[in-house]
């Protein structure tokens, strides 16, 4: 390949460049689903998405002989530099051809960008935090991601190690299916362990929504603050990403835990909207709504996001009450393939007990760091 040019997105123009190249590169692979462009434009949006609130982003693309090689977003995150007191950078929103020198260029500026603000480490892909799309695929390349889950072709591990990235963590995806769970005996004992710790399981209330969503963020906000990676939402961002999710969830797939009325925990998870997305091809019009709404009907999979316990509940047997409840309901409403992500790989306890529970492991992503 010949001369690689790196430039800032500073147009309408070079935008839209970086929106479309996915469609590009991806146009022959059958396990890709293309996000909606809609959606794709509004994260994207640094004057307009909370998320940049507490963040600075600068988009680059990677011309060769004129022709759109390669994107990264640059990303320095202030609410993780100020949650682990340290000073890192993160790239997001990769994707290169199969060309190390195009890969190697990207990155190299993402990290220049980001330690010219004072970042003595870069890590990622992130897209743009762990709150949203994060992790490169590195195993499980022959099935669709889930909702909010990511895909890139075999080749990318390859154009990090070749960049001289290095392992920080890898995290894993689980699949089981509602059907064959064996429902009697995790149900029993999340019953008997639950009442004894006086917990209620009900399904969040749609006509509260806006409470229920705050009640959540707390939960959210106390219960991953330990976790390797974890990023503090603020209100205004996880109101928004409610928002996002209210129109495709199911009441009964998002639960609360309560003692005496308090909220002590939460479970969600969501249909995989990505079964319904992809014979859209990431438009909305003109006939991309219909497709949409046709193949949301016969929606089989789902995915469970995020089931979290504050603390001093951790011992109480809820967890494994919202486990038991969401594939009780996941059976009834008709849902069978079922997928747990993702999981970080020193979570010992999480990974134990979905192996127990007959979970099957079948994906896992990385995320990748450049001193």
């Amino acid at each position: 390949m010949g001369g690689i040019e790196v430039v800032a997105v500073d147009n309408k123009k070079a935008l839209k460049q970086f929106v479309e190249l996915p469609y590009t590169l991806y146009r022959d692979d059958p396990y890709w689903v293309p996000p909606l462009r809609i959606a794709v434009k509004e994260l994207l949006d640094r004057g307009k998405h909370p998320f940049y609130a507490n963040a600075d982003a600068e988009f680059y693309l990677a011309l060769s002989g004129g022709r759109v090689v390669g994107r990264v977003a640059a990303i320095l995150d202030r609410a993780h530099n100020r949650f682990h007191q340290e000073n890192a950078g993160f790239f997001g929103f990769f994707e290169s051809v199969n060309d190390s020198a195009v890969a190697e260029a990207l990155l190299r500026r993402a990290r220049q960008w980001v330690f010219d603000r004072g970042a003595n480490v870069m890590r990622g892909p992130v897209s743009p935090s762990t709150n949203y799309e994060c992790g490169m695929l590195i195993e499980g390349f022959d099935s669709s991601p889930m909702v909010m889950m990511t895909y890139n072709p075999p080749y990318y591990p390859t154009l990090m190690d070749r960049a001289g990235l290095r392992k920080a963590r890898d995290l894993y995806a689980y699949l089981s299916n509602s059907h064959i769970i064996d429902l009697k005996k995790i149900g029993r004992i999340a019953d008997r362990v639950m009442a004894t710790a006086g917990v209620n399981v009900r399904p969040i209330d749609m006509k509260n929504f806006d409470a229920e969503v705050a009640g959540i963020w707390e939960i959210y906000s106390a219960a991953w603050a330990r976790n390797w990676g974890f990023i503090p939402m603020s209100k205004e961002e996880f109101v928004h990403m409610g928002k996002e999710m209210k129109q495709i969830l199911k009441p009964e797939l998002v639960l609360v835990g309560e003692v005496g009325g308090r909220m002590v925990g939460f479970a969600l998870a969501l249909p995989d909207i990505n079964q319904a997305l992809k014979p859209a091809g990431g438009r909305l019009f003109p006939t991309g709504l219909l497709k949409i709404l046709y193949y949301q009907r016969l929606i089989t999979n789902v995915r469970v996001l995020a089931l979290g316990v504050v603390e001093e509940y951790r011992a109480s047997g809820l967890a494994a009450g919202f486990y038991a409840t969401l594939v009780r309901n996941a059976r009834k409403l008709g849902f069978g393939d079922c997928e747990m992500s993702w999981i970080l790989e020193d979570n010992v306890l999480m990974n134990r007990s979905l192996g127990v529970m007959g979970a099957k492991r079948y994906k896992t992503y990385r995320i990748y760091e450049w001193n």
